[in-house]
């Protein structure tokens, strides 16, 4: 590879770093491309010989932002409670341009493209699988319900935590929300008749 394909790549890949933390610190329209260009010591002419529109930047950051919760999910089968309580925390709630960019911004993908919203939905479905497997529940279709209310309860409980400005309110929301969800994935439960 030459010298010069080395650097688009390392290029390419400080674009999408800076542009996967300001989207969720800013949301997807709260930065401009000519700021997050600046931010990586680039013109905004420049924007066009890695990304052939804002929205294939989207898209991509987000795909790259979803690598921040890869030793997250990587936990979720083995040791499921203390995957949520790493999820369902105060560190999570404030380290925003670190953290889940599936909860940072819901909102936000809603009114994205539909590949934007693919990437959203494949990685949202990979999560439930792997929490439908670590619950003690014997009952498949209680295990799909059950993984559809802690990934609810989560991206939730992380989001309306952040909207909060009172900070013993935002802390009750967590705790309260993590209390039920450590419940589901210790109580066990038969199908019932």
């Amino acid at each position: 590879m030459g010298h010069s394909q080395a650097d688009k790549i390392a290029t390419h890949q400080r674009i999408l770093d800076i542009a996967a933390k300001r989207f969720r610190e800013h949301g997807i329209d709260g930065i401009s491309i000519a700021d997050l260009m600046k931010e990586a010591g680039l013109t905004v002419g420049g924007f066009y010989k890695h990304f052939a529109s804002r929205e294939e930047l989207v898209a991509a950051a987000f795909q790259h932002a979803l690598e921040d919760i890869a030793s997250w999910e990587g936990t979720i089968t083995m040791s499921p409670r203390q995957a949520m309580r790493t999820y369902i925390s105060e560190a999570h709630r404030d380290a925003v341009a670190n953290g889940c960019p599936i909860a940072a911004l819901a909102n936000d993908v809603s009114r994205s493209t539909d590949e934007t919203r693919e990437i959203y939905t494949n990685r949202v479905r990979r999560i439930m699988e792997q929490i439908s497997k670590a619950l003690p529940t014997e009952d498949s279709a209680s295990k799909r319900s059950e993984a559809a209310l802690i990934v609810s309860a989560c991206i939730g409980a992380i989001t309306l935590s952040r909207a909060i400005s009172d900070p013993k309110l935002s802390k009750q929301v967590l705790d309260g929300t993590l209390a039920k969800v450590l419940d589901l994935l210790t109580t066990k439960r038969n199908r019932k008749p």
